[in-house]
């Protein structure tokens, strides 16, 4: 997706933080949001993508003042209602609505030992074959889809080499939208800080990027 959620490359943001011996979270509110979003996904009911996806359909003015754990909130609020585990009204009032069914939690303390790993299938596939090796030059597609993607807009149309090969994911681009896994070989491609910055980038930096075969094509 283009917009202010792909911000990597953009200038006038403000320095980035750096905070020493910085905490896991800031407050106990934040632990308490990251423990609500592994919880729903026990209901199997979106992806991983899809929450990634649900973060750049937050509006751009909302994203932008949000601290990281309030962008949580709001995407997490979206999802339950349009997924229809609560109405907007029940989510608006914090109360089930009179009547409604009470469904058997998906994620109870004896079943909690199997949410505790993400659940990804092993990266070793024989079955997909690679479309590039290491060592080979390539170029990122220009793509601009109107939907989610891990393919940084600073990156499209420059020219990089295979570093190393991952192995076999999940392609986020159709799997965000509910278009089946499409696995596929990740690899880390590295491209030269100025190809991706220009002249005024130091000669001596490179810059590391996974990208999905879909994203590449040969230079």
């Amino acid at each position: 997706m283009n917009g202010v959620h792909d911000m990597g490359g953009l200038q006038g943001m403000g320095p980035v933080q750096y905070e020493k011996d910085e905490p896991v979270f800031h407050a106990p509110w934040e632990g308490r949001i990251y423990a609500l979003n592994r919880a729903m996904r026990a209901w199997r009911t979106w992806s991983l993508d899809t929450d990634r996806h649900a973060l750049e359909l937050l509006p751009p003015v909302d994203y932008l003042r949000m601290s990281y754990y309030e962008r949580w909130v709001g995407r997490l609020a979206d999802q339950v209602v349009t997924y229809g585990l609560v109405t907007k009204e029940e989510m608006e009032s914090g109360q089930a609505a009179p009547g409604s069914p009470k469904a058997t939690p998906a994620l109870s303390l004896a079943t909690s030992s199997r949410w505790l790993n993400r659940g990804i299938a092993s990266s070793h596939d024989p079955a997909v074959r690679p479309l590039f090796k290491v060592g080979q030059r390539v170029r990122a597609r220009n793509l601009n889809p109107s939907g989610h993607t891990r393919l940084p807009r600073y990156a499209r149309g420059k020219t990089g080499v295979v570093a190393r090969d991952h192995g076999v994911y999940i392609f986020p681009d159709t799997n965000a939208h509910f278009l089946g896994e499409k696995r596929q070989h990740v690899y880390s491609v590295r491209f030269a800080a100025r190809e991706l910055w220009g002249e005024g980038a130091s000669p001596r930096d490179s810059v590391h990027i996974d990208m999905w075969d879909d994203y590449l094509e040969r230079a």
